[in-house]
């Protein structure tokens, strides 16, 4: 019945459509009563105000970037009631919001759209800011991305979007999303989008499965460069803008010096895995697992290898960030198979579907796990070892495992027309023992 309902309701618009075209014509070439013609439109303005109503609702994050501004115009083309909001987190001298702003407005005028702006301010500096500052003074690497997405887009964007009775929350990530017949249940999987290089659902996976029923990726299927190329086909201005870098909604700001402005410096010892003093450090919050530079290394450093002999600073590889001693401000450095881990603990680990929960991931025997946005895909199993840890062992060794970063877990599924296509189950933060 509603098959018969959705034709009935197409055939009617095409008529009107072409009798609204005769009726504008005849208005110029001709002098209709204008009662009749007045009637007629009134008729017209109905039928367009009750396909309205009749449309799905969607509320679309409008950033003013290129990808939000061609999902606006790929969900207008598929027959969507679209509202264009605009998210207002940040707002201080020289960010780039104001300049965003007026970019999502005029092309929600471009299209013709309804715009809104949200003011999420408040809550982002509370939940995102002020939480990514207490991290890194903890020791931490942070990443607020994933809390913007979990507390802002998919929290209180997504919760506005409900309340106000749209159907759906759309935004311009690059994921997609994938549904399973589960006898009378649909399952709703995140799913990695057609372009890999840039796939966001490391950034997306707190999200939960109830949600993904009200949501959608218009740009699931598309590569960036067939992105760029609609948006130059559709005389959008931000055809050619850059891409957004940086802190979520923030942009690209200098995180050291943001750091230094809120935490100040805090000098301290850099030493060796064996323990040994070989140099300093201006604050434990300035260095990330990985890093390579930044703190300075005494002259008069030298390392014995295992075979005996010595190696002066001058000819030592170059030394990486590989772990931190908060209550002892030590900053510990290492190089070669001294950066590499196989092992690390992760907690507050969500699963997108809660229903199957941990014991999913726990029985799944190609798990894959991702230790940084666009990182590769590792091979690895989790080991419960409490309510709440969990331990995630590499099939191999690898670099840059960084406390406060978020372990990410996926599982390959076949390939699809777009290539090959991975489900993501969720993820939690990264510890060390």
């Amino acid at each position: 019945m509603l098959n018969h309902k959705k034709y009935f309701s197409q055939m009617i618009w095409k008529v009107m459509s072409k009798l609204q075209k005769k009726l504008d014509l005849a208005l110029f070439t001709s002098s209709p009563p204008i009662n009749v013609y007045n009637n007629l439109r009134n008729f017209w303005t109905f039928l367009i105000e009750y396909r309205c109503m009749t449309k799905k609702k969607v509320a679309l994050g409008l950033s003013g970037g290129v990808d939000s501004a061609v999902s606006a115009k790929l969900l207008l083309d598929q027959g969507y009631n679209v509202t264009t909001i605009f998210l207002e987190c940040w707002k201080t001298p020289g960010c780039r919001a104001e300049e965003d702003r007026k970019d999502a407005l005029k092309i929600a005028q471009q299209l013709n759209l309804p715009f809104q702006v949200l003011d999420f301010k408040e809550a982002y500096k509370t939940k995102v800011i002020n939480k990514f500052l207490t991290d890194f003074k903890k020791g931490l690497t942070p990443n607020p991305d994933v809390w913007c997405n979990q507390v802002i887009k998919f929290g209180l964007f997504y919760d506005w979007a409900m309340e106000h009775k749209f159907d759906y929350v759309a935004t311009g990530h690059y994921a997609g999303i994938s549904n399973k017949k589960s006898g009378n249940q649909t399952i709703h999987n995140l799913t990695t989008p057609k372009d890999l290089h840039k796939d966001q659902t490391y950034f997306l996976h707190q999200i939960k499965e109830e949600q993904l029923s009200h949501v959608i990726f218009p740009l699931q299927k598309l590569s960036k460069d067939e992105v760029r190329k609609l948006a130059v086909k559709n005389n959008f201005h931000v055809a050619n803008k850059k891409d957004s870098v940086g802190l979520c909604f923030v942009g690209d700001v200098n995180v050291g010096q943001m750091l230094k402005e809120r935490l100040g410096e805090n000098h301290g010892e850099v030493i060796d895995t064996e323990g040994n003093s070989i140099g300093k450090h201006k604050g434990l919050w300035f260095y990330t697992i990985g890093q390579r530079h930044g703190f300075t290394i005494n002259s008069t450093t030298s390392i014995k290898q295992s075979d005996g002999t010595v190696i002066n600073k001058h000819n030592i590889p170059p030394f990486y960030v590989v772990g931190k001693r908060t209550k002892q401000n030590q900053l510990i450095v290492g190089f070669g198979e001294e950066t590499k881990k196989d092992n690390f603990l992760i907690s507050q680990l969500h699963c997108i579907n809660s229903k199957l929960g941990s014991t999913f991931l726990l029985s799944q025997k190609n798990l894959l796990v991702r230790i940084r946005h666009t990182g590769d895909l590792l091979p690895c199993k989790i080991i419960k070892k409490s309510d709440h840890i969990y331990r995630v062992q590499l099939n191999e060794a690898a670099r840059g495992i960084a406390p406060g970063q978020y372990a990410v877990f996926y599982i390959s599924v076949d390939k699809t027309s777009s290539g090959q296509e991975y489900i993501c189950l969720g993820g939690g933060m990264i510890h060390f023992d």
